[in-house]
């Protein structure tokens, strides 16, 4: 009984520290790629920085430099940069 226990306090211990806070990132990350629109500066997985110019079911376009266009996955996306951060990097 006393392995049983154990077993389940370990499982609780995991969940709580693990599982749970991953899920919620990951939710948290959906519902941001379902908010991204036309206009949003955005931040890859590879860090580049660029403006979105169009937005498919699976594909992003970037700008990330004057008439310099990047098709990258969705998912890449990292943060959503508040507006006109281009401009102060500039």
């Amino acid at each position: 009984m006393e392995m049983v226990l154990m077993f389940v306090l370990i499982f609780v211990v995991f969940y709580f520290l693990m599982i749970r806070p991953q899920v919620k990132r990951a939710k948290d990350h959906k519902k941001m790629l379902e908010a991204l629109q036309k206009g949003d500066e955005v931040v890859t997985a590879g860090g580049s920085l660029g403006r979105v110019v169009r937005i498919t079911d699976s594909y992003i376009t970037l700008e990330i430099a004057e008439n310099v266009n990047v098709h990258v996955q969705k998912p890449a996306v990292q943060t959503v940069l508040p507006k006109g951060t281009i401009k102060s990097i500039e």
